[in-house]
């Protein structure tokens, strides 16, 4: 068997960008956003999000997040 036969990918997005206020999740400037990439499991993704997460620290209104593409992708599936 292959790899990606053996273990299912649950693809997720990793991206950030910074926010117009704290107060929600509307970003300042759409076309600055930072697409970190896409991860073939939610422990990548998380890895990748912390690095980026811990290189923005000083600047408060950047976020970044973790989304769950296979949940769009395929919603009847269960998994991280």
């Amino acid at each position: 068997m292959t790899e990606t036969s053996e273990k299912k990918q649950l693809l997720h997005l990793v991206f950030g960008g910074e926010l117009s206020s704290l107060a929600g999740v509307q970003f300042k400037d759409l076309a600055n956003l930072d697409v970190v990439g896409i991860y073939p499991d939610y422990a990548s993704a998380l890895a990748a999000w912390r690095g980026k997460a811990q290189q923005t620290v000083d600047n408060a209104q950047m976020r970044y997040f973790i989304v769950h593409m296979h949940k769009l992708l395929d919603p009847d599936v269960k998994g991280e």
